[in-house]
């Protein structure tokens, strides 16, 4: 029997870095586009305007800092939970730079994919745009780390909801123009 609750904190724990890093990149106000304004051989931007290389060092270096934060505090909240027999996934400062490298390239890919299709900067795609980056994450770091069956299955699950409430916030405070 899977023990949901302990699932949801490890699949948490794995996420913190990771939401970080897919989340700060618009608060750089970045200026310089990642694709350097250059066209794929379809003719059509490699990424477009809201990728940029100061989000995308703001997002790798927030989600690193949270990843460093948890290394910090990794040998006491695991010590904790083993008094309950469970434990934490690791971390550590290598973990925590491919979390965050890993939601940075899926949210990246996610946008190549976008412009593949002619889809405008801030298109909402649904699960696409929300499972874009946790894809990343996994996918960098399940190497490295434990990332259960069941806790990729929460995390899909939570992200739409989690992405959807932090994008509405960001659109009533001004930080973006559109709520998806």
């Amino acid at each position: 029997m899977v023990d949901w609750w302990v699932q949801f904190i490890k699949a948490l724990w794995i996420l913190f870095p990771a939401y970080a890093a897919n989340g700060f990149p618009p608060l750089a106000g970045g200026k310089r586009p990642l694709d350097f304004k250059k066209n794929f051989i379809d003719g059509k931007r490699i990424l477009g305007d809201g990728k940029t290389i100061e989000g995308t060092l703001l997002g790798l270096t927030i989600g690193f800092l949270i990843g460093a934060l948890e290394t910090l505090v990794y040998p006491f909240l695991n010590a904790y939970a083993i008094e309950f027999n469970t434990y934490l996934p690791s971390m550590s400062l290598f973990i925590g730079l491919m979390i965050s490298l890993g939601a940075l390239t899926g949210d990246i890919t996610a946008s190549f994919v976008k412009r593949r299709f002619n889809l405008p900067r801030g298109a909402n795609v649904p699960l696409l745009d929300q499972w874009n980056f946790i894809i990343g994450a996994v996918f960098f770091t399940i190497w490295f780390t434990e990332i259960t069956p069941f806790m990729f299955v929460i995390m899909l699950l939570m992200t739409p909801i989690v992405h959807r409430l932090t994008n509405i916030v960001a659109y009533k405070t001004g930080l973006k123009t559109e709520p998806w």
